[in-house]
Formats: structure tokens, sequence, C-alpha cells
């Protein structure tokens, strides 16, 4: 939507105020650097963690889930800890378990520094993982029937 401009004001249109400026605002809150920062230490690498969750690891934790892309991933992990650290962490022997908790971690840690501990995190995993069934694969979600009476797709031309 556009301003208006001073010809198209009438007697109801209020004046404009000035623009805020988020730029200068949160940068002065990142200068402050009073929030309390969580490190974690993965194959001999020490990392630090944001003060807040960035924007684009949720946008790329949304990706991830429907992407088969290990692109996406790197790209998931690089605003809490560099665009290498997953090769890094496969290098020094990660497990997939392993991977899991160090994201819950990381994510409760950035919102409340020293809120969850890695054993706390680890047995949240767990028992996470044991509370989820075992979702059919591929072959098996197509070995099942499918209803006889469906209608056939229409292109929608007649």
């Amino acid at each position: 939507m556009s301003e208006p401009t001073p010809d198209t004001y009438d007697d109801n249109t209020p004046p404009a105020v000035d623009a805020a400026d988020f730029d200068a605002f949160f940068s002065e809150e990142v200068d402050k650097g009073t929030r309390a920062r969580q490190t974690l230490t993965y194959g001999g690498k020490q990392y630090v963690l944001p003060d807040s969750l960035p924007l684009m690891f949720t946008l790329q934790s949304e990706r991830v889930q429907e992407s088969s892309s290990i692109d996406d991933v790197r790209a998931m992990l690089a605003p809490l800890f560099g665009r290498a650290a997953l090769d890094d962490w496969a290098a020094a022997g990660m497990t997939d378990r392993q991977f899991r908790i160090v994201l819950m971690y990381a994510a409760a840690n950035v919102r409340r520094p020293g809120s969850l501990t890695m054993e706390a995190a680890a047995r949240l995993h767990d028992e996470q993982e044991a509370g989820k069934a075992q979702a059919p694969n591929r072959e098996a979600r197509r070995a099942k029937p499918k209803p006889k009476n469906r209608k056939r797709a229409s292109s929608g031309k007649r």
C-alpha cells in the first residue's frame, strides 16, 4: 500500500508519522550485549550460540523437513554453528541421535541459556522417539490397497 500524497488527503486522513528505524533499534540492542550466550563443544571445537534464535534457522528448519538436500541442512545450521559445522560433526563421528540432541539443546539454550542440560536433552529426545509410532516407509505406503470407487482425476477441460 502506498503512502497518501498531499493531494489525496482529506479531513479524515491522519498525518504521516516518522518511520520506525528497527535497524538502529536492533543494532543498539545487540551492542548492549547484556544477554548471556551459551557455548557448547563438539569434536574439539567450541561453538557460541547466538543470543536469540535467528529467523533463518526457523525458516530453514521448516524447509529441511520437506527436503532431502544436505545443503538445506547446512543452511539450517549456519546461523547457529557456521556453515562448516555439519561436515565437521560428521567427520568427528556424530550420530543421528547426537545430532538431534545437539539441535534440541541449542534451540532451548538460545532461548534461555542454561535452561537445558545435555543429559536432559538426551532424555527428552529419547522420550519423544519412544512416543513416536514408526511411520510406514514408501514401499509400505504404496502396498496399501487403493479404494476402487475413486473418481478419476480430471484436467477440467470438457
